[in-house]
């Protein structure tokens, strides 16, 4: 029977019992059924799973006594940082979710010249919190004990500017000077992989993604849109580089 991971966002240690989120709750209580004595296992992206079994079951409260950690070794080799062009409702959903799953290490969403979705202000802040929880689900599912990161949506030239120095960075280009067969990355540099909106990269933003480093890759002969191109290359950097072989 496989078993329920939950996050929390809380320091855990052997020996603590802490009341579960009221999301977590209601899934372990009201969907699974779960009662007192089943056990579940909690994980607040400090790189380890706790065990945990239900000690209380109430209509609104779910309390858990928790065990000690167990580290998880399933991070792949390769960190990939993820530069997205904002994409239209689900889509979004869809990119970060299987993002995660594949091994991202953060994303950066970001909006550019040509793009049709741009956010700002509380409309933004809502995104992207609602990003991170996109995220820590596809934690849950697939395994992970460490949750990648979701930047704030910002504009393309802020999103260059603060990035940390080094990587391989790359972006997806029909036209690019490397492919994958050819690609070297040095062991445990990170690679930064920029893909454009669903508008596409304009003149302008190549040429800020070429002053930043950023050099041209070649998925293959067809156009990708955009939900389709990071996860796409994400997965074949993986299969190259990673820990897909």
């Amino acid at each position: 029977m496989r078993t329920t991971r939950v996050h929390v966002d809380a320091g855990l240690t052997a020996g603590l019992e802490l009341d579960l989120p009221e999301g977590a709750a209601n899934h372990l209580a009201r969907v699974l059924r779960l009662v007192e004595g089943d056990g579940c296992v909690l994980f607040n992206g400090d790189g380890h799973d706790y065990p945990a079994r239900l000690v209380a079951v109430g209509k609104r409260q779910v309390r858990v006594a928790v065990d000690a950690g167990i580290p998880v070794e399933n991070e792949s080799p390769l960190p990939v940082v993820l530069l997205q062009g904002v994409a239209r409702g689900e889509k979004m959903d869809l990119i970060l979710q299987k993002a995660t799953e594949l091994g991202v290490v953060a994303v950066h969403p970001l909006w550019s010249q040509r793009s049709e979705v741009k956010l700002e202000g509380a409309r933004a802040d809502k995104r992207h919190a609602h990003w991170q929880s996109v995220v820590v689900s596809a934690c849950e599912q697939s395994g992970r004990a460490r949750v990648p990161v979701v930047a704030a949506p910002l504009p393309l030239t802020r999103v260059l500017q603060g990035l940390p120095a080094g990587g391989r960075r790359l972006t997806l280009d029909p036209g690019g000077g490397h492919c994958l067969g050819s690609l070297a990355v040095d062991p445990g540099e990170p690679v930064l992989l920029a893909v454009g909106p669903e508008g596409g990269w304009s003149p302008r933003d190549r040429e800020q993604l070429h002053d930043a480093g950023f050099e041209g890759l070649r998925l293959g002969p067809r156009i990708l849109r955009t939900e389709t191109a990071g996860l796409a290359a994400i997965a074949a950097l993986q299969a190259r580089l990673g820990d897909f072989a």
